[in-house]
């Protein structure tokens, strides 16, 4: 099967990287990985990063440098629900570790992991910018914050009875 976006989202690659100089669209970089992981199974597989360094006409390592860099873009395949804990100074300073230590506990995985079910995957990652809110996390587009082992164990039930927002 051809990698390949759908025609609406080939006029959106078109709209983002008219917004750069000639011999700039590399600058799209960044918005083109988010539209290739949205598209293609929320993640970024080798196949669709070569596509979008075609797309982008660069080199397919300097797609794979930035997509391996930013903990935004996912590598491998993700689970329905994406836990990403945040683990810098201020959230562990207020227990980020154990929430951690709990989800794994509770799911049954290790940081970079998924279910058996592929309903959930653990994710530690880098400062989400809500600091005075640790520990926190975020799921989809929505931050939870203040986390506690009671809130972790109300939003697993919340996803596994599929009424979790993420979008």
């Amino acid at each position: 099967m051809a990698i390949a976006f759908s025609e609406e989202k080939l006029n959106k690659v078109k709209e983002i990287i008219a917004r750069y100089p000639q011999g700039k669209q590399k600058s799209a970089l960044l918005p083109l990985l988010h539209l290739a992981q949205d598209e293609f199974g929320g993640w970024l597989d080798v196949p669709v990063m070569d596509y979008v360094a075609d797309l982008l006409e660069i080199k397919p390592i300097e797609v794979y440098e930035v997509a391996t860099f930013y903990t935004m873009f996912n590598t491998k395949p993700v689970g329905k629900y994406l836990l990403e804990v945040c683990k810098t100074g201020p959230c562990m300073l207020n227990g980020s570790d154990d929430i951690i230590k709990y989800i794994e506990e509770k799911l049954g995985i290790k940081p970079g992991e998924t279910t058996h079910d592929g309903m959930f995957t653990l994710k530690p990652t880098e400062c989400l910018g809500a600091c005075g809110y640790a520990p926190m996390m975020q799921l989809g587009k929505y931050y939870k914050e203040h986390l506690t082992k009671e809130k972790i164990d109300a939003l697993i039930i919340e996803c596994r009875e599929g009424k979790a927002k993420v979008n």
